[in-house]
């Protein structure tokens, strides 16, 4: 079992990788392996509704790192999001990222388990989790949760370290996806399928 770690943050070894490291310290403990990959500071374009991702598979306006992850994802099991807090929202870049991604390979994301990870100096912490959290519940993917929401406190590293129970939410994090990645691997060993599929109903309200 493998899971992907994706750090938002244009600051490869701040706050936000000292969270999900922390994460994957624990998934390595419970035996999960992991990938953790920053999307650093180049530039990641916006998705522009083309639609062209459906027949060709993935994003034929760009190619980034977005196509990369859809690779990856293909083959991980399970998928943790890290982002800083930008006005009470995710980083630019790592929402255009989950914007394109899912909309041209949300069907290699669906039924695996996804998790959100927040780093702030102070506050608008849990508005961008919520905003993180909406591409896992559209498209049909348990949300892994910890025992309090899934955010650090500091401006750099060292305070982020001293945030100790915002490190233990992490810990927690980590051990509980670990925990529901082997009861999904226990489920399909015993027989159980995914969930029956319908053809999607589109219902436009402007009629």
């Amino acid at each position: 079992m493998k899971v992907l770690l994706i750090n938002g943050s244009p600051h490869i070894h701040g706050c936000t990788f000292t969270a999900l490291s922390e994460v994957e310290k624990e998934l390595n403990k419970e035996g999960i392996d992991t990938e953790l990959i920053s999307i650093g500071t180049k530039t990641v374009g916006g998705c522009i509704g083309c639609g062209q991702c459906w027949n060709a598979g993935k994003c034929v306006v760009y190619d980034d790192i977005v196509n990369v992850i859809a690779e990856k994802a293909k083959v991980a099991d399970g998928f943790v999001f890290g982002s800083p807090v930008y006005y009470a929202s995710a980083n630019g870049s790592l929402d255009s990222l989950l914007s394109r991604l899912f909309y041209s390979n949300g069907s290699v994301l669906a039924y695996k388990p996804g998790a959100a990870v927040v780093s702030a100096r102070r506050a608008g912490t849990t508005a961008a989790i919520d905003q993180l959290t909406k591409y896992f519940t559209i498209n049909n993917m348990p949300v892994v949760s910890s025992r309090y929401w899934p955010m650090v406190h500091g401006m750099h590293p060292d305070e982020v370290r001293r945030d100790l129970e915002g490190m233990q939410v992490m810990r927690v994090l980590g051990r509980n996806m670990a925990w529901l990645l082997k009861c999904i691997e226990a489920g399909k060993s015993q027989g159980i399928q995914l969930p029956e599929q319908e053809e999607p109903e589109w219902t436009n309200f402007i009629r």
